[in-house]
């Protein structure tokens, strides 16, 4: 096997968990290889770096092997290679710490953790020290 369609083997690799949101992550330009957007059809080759964007992260991996059938999580080493970068690491965990404090428009009331992870976040912080005219 020489070459393999982008949506089959991201779906194989078990980047995404249906190969129908794999190809819809395609269509709308989340999926890159060589930062060329592409189509579902587009045939990957072993040594391509593939993008796939899931904000807020960029994820990139190599192609190692090429594998149209689903494996196994523990098989997956062996057929791509993480190569994201470490600072698309560092967005998501700024995401994650960030999260409670921008709340989604409809999802109610924050509940009791919520308000205490606020308040921890926030004591973090000196405001009446805090010189506001600058």
């Amino acid at each position: 096997m020489d070459e393999v369609r982008i949506d089959k083997w991201l779906w194989a690799v078990r980047i995404f968990k249906t190969r129908t949101i794999a190809a819809e992550a395609i269509k709308k330009g989340r999926v890159m290889v060589g930062g060329v957007a592409v189509k579902p059809s587009r045939m990957i080759r072993v040594g391509d770096v593939v993008q796939v964007r899931k904000p807020p992260v960029t994820f990139s991996f190599k192609v190692l092997a090429l594998s149209d059938k689903r494996m196994g999580a523990k098989l997956v080493p062996q057929f791509m290679e993480n190569i994201t970068p470490p600072d698309q690491y560092e967005l998501l965990e700024l995401n994650k710490i960030s999260g409670f404090v921008d709340r989604q428009r409809g999802t109610g009331r924050p509940t009791k953790k919520d308000r205490r992870n606020l308040e921890q976040f926030t004591d973090q912080f000196d405001f009446e020290n805090f010189d506001w005219d600058d």
